[in-house]
């Protein structure tokens, strides 16, 4: 059995983002050289996320609005958390979109249902971010 690790980094410019990581995990699949197996694809960051789900520009508009609803930004007063950086909704966020996916490797390529792509979802922008991509198999 073969292992490859290798990190991603992001870091947007605004407070909030989903950002398609299809593409960068194929290519982490591609230089590990393993055909069958798992990959696991995880935020290292506890106000970031990593999810699967269809690449729709207004599905992502429609999570963004139903986030800022469930846990809203404003007023950080609301929150216990927030005692400087005023990110406690990022971390309800997080909970809500999840901290990682995992997807099958079959022949060398990302096993997906119809649709289905992994997303980075950053809920608290600004500064450098990690994404761990994680493949076992052979």
């Amino acid at each position: 059995m073969k292992s490859f690790r290798k990190e991603l980094w992001f870091n947007t410019p605004g407070r909030r983002a989903f950002i398609n990581i299809t593409p960068r995990v194929e290519e982490c699949l591609r230089e590990s050289g393993i055909s069958e197996g798992m990959v696991l694809v995880n935020a290292m960051h506890i106000t970031a996320s990593v999810f699967i789900n269809d690449n729709e520009r207004g599905l992502f508009h429609d999570f963004d609005v139903w986030l800022e609803k469930l846990a809203p930004h404003e007023p950080v007063s609301q929150y216990q958390h927030n005692s400087g950086e005023e990110n406690a909704d990022a971390h309800l966020k997080r909970s809500i979109m999840g901290r990682e996916v995992v997807v099958a490797i079959t022949n060398a390529r990302l096993d997906f249902g119809p649709w289905e792509q992994i997303f980075y979802g950053e809920f608290d922008g600004g500064r450098k971010k990690r994404v761990l991509v994680k493949i076992i198999g052979e």
